[in-house]
């Protein structure tokens, strides 16, 4: 398949893919606000809730190494559909679960099923488009799976005045079967069949250990998954700042937690527009010390104990545009080179964002503390070693 330039007219099978994209966001923000009922609910701690999202997460990286090499192999709608159907029948075991242990059992299976929206669209839009291009593209997803971060955590708080947090659960399941229809009726096959990957362990093996032994590839996820770790501290542990160390009402979290997600937005599309006078590795250098200063100011307002919220959240939105700036660009930098295995690529580089996170969700829910401190400080960490990373890569180009 010829690639295609991308312009300024979004195409459908953009806004799709998009769709598609923001089923996992969807599924990891919208029941943030009903932390504290499902503790009630379910006779649970806060930890254990918290630690539903990190087995989320996990469940992400499982399955994307999965999903590459079928996406290779049988092309990238129909792992899509199957993925689809699995994450729309899991949301239904979550709605009518009776306990923690059973809805972090149900959340892994939800998220073998949503994990193919986060691999495949990413694969379609390396079909269709060459690097600067994509990376445009990836902005644009970014833009488009923004709005759930922010729509999300609003209508759930929503639906659980009226229908309490196994609602949005039950919003989850209509989701994933509407998105299972237009899939379905609307999406073309975009894998040209010369080149189809055959599904051998050998093959699959030696693609594997390519990417692995590509120092280029490994740094730009490396630098991209860390980031995303930070997106990951700010969903899993803003609930609990906000709510439990702020006092936010969880009717009026959304609101405020949606500050960092226009944020993202909006800086990735000026990532987007600023692409086509500068390379995506300069953007990415510049984000990726924002990104620092941000968290270390916030750290250092904490230490002296003068991080008010609104102070908190200009640290945060600092956080977070610019991350707008690096996500796009390291996944289209990561995947400049990888167009003979674009679906073990994305699998890959997919799986480790997910380690990353559901690592950096895992700190955060054992780090208990009356401050802020274990949001920013983790958002430290991921910070720098994003940088380190990305300086890494970059002398490996």
């Amino acid at each position: 398949m010829s690639s295609r330039r991308f312009t300024r007219s979004v195409p459908g099978w953009l806004w799709l893919m998009g769709a598609l994209t923001a089923l996992g966001p969807l599924a990891i923000d919208m029941y943030l606000p009903s932390f504290p009922s499902m503790v009630q609910g379910l006779g649970a701690t806060q930890g254990q809730v918290e630690r539903t999202l990190a087995s989320y997460l996990i469940g992400l990286a499982a399955a994307q190494i999965i999903y590459g090499p079928l996406a290779d192999r049988y092309g990238r709608k129909i792992p899509l559909l199957a993925g689809l159907v699995i994450f729309t029948l899991a949301s239904v075991g979550c709605a009518f679960t009776d306990d923690i242990e059973h809805l972090m059992l149900w959340r892994i299976v939800q998220a073998l099923g949503g994990a193919a929206g986060i691999v495949i669209p990413r694969a379609v839009v390396r079909d269709n488009l060459e690097t600067r291009d994509a990376s445009k593209a990836l902005s644009l997803l970014l833009l488009i799976m923004g709005v759930a971060p922010i729509l999300g955590p609003i209508l759930g708080a929503q639906v659980l005045l009226f229908a309490g947090w196994r609602g949005i659960f039950g919003i989850m399941t209509v989701v994933g079967a509407v998105l299972t229809y237009f899939t379905a009726r609307n999406m073309r096959e975009t894998l040209p069949p010369e080149k189809v990957v055959p599904l051998r362990a050998g093959t699959m093996a030696r693609n594997y250990w390519g990417l692995m032994r590509s120092r280029q590839f490994i740094f730009y996820v490396m630098a991209g998954g860390l980031g995303s770790a930070g997106l990951f501290t700010f969903i899993s542990g803003a609930s609990r700042i906000l709510i439990n160390v702020y006092n936010i009402p969880p009717t009026y979290f959304g609101f405020i937690f949606g500050l960092g997600a226009a944020s993202l937005i909006t800086c990735s599309q000026v990532s987007a527009r600023l692409l086509d006078r500068h390379s995506p590795e300069r953007l990415l250098k510049l984000a990726q010390i924002s990104a620092v200063l941000s968290t270390v100011i916030a750290v250092a307002l904490i230490l002296v104990d003068a991080l008010s919220l609104p102070l908190l959240m200009l640290c945060l939105m600092g956080f977070m545009g610019s991350q707008g700036f690096v996500n796009p660009n390291a996944a289209a930098l990561a995947l400049s080179r990888q167009g003979h295995r674009l679906g073990v690529a994305s699998a890959l580089m997919g799986t480790v964002q997910m380690i990353c996170g559901a690592s950096a969700g895992i700190g955060i829910s054992l780090w208990q503390s009356g401050t802020a401190m274990p949001l920013v400080g983790i958002l430290f960490i991921c910070a720098v070693l994003s940088w380190l990373f990305g300086a890494l890569a970059r002398r490996a180009a």
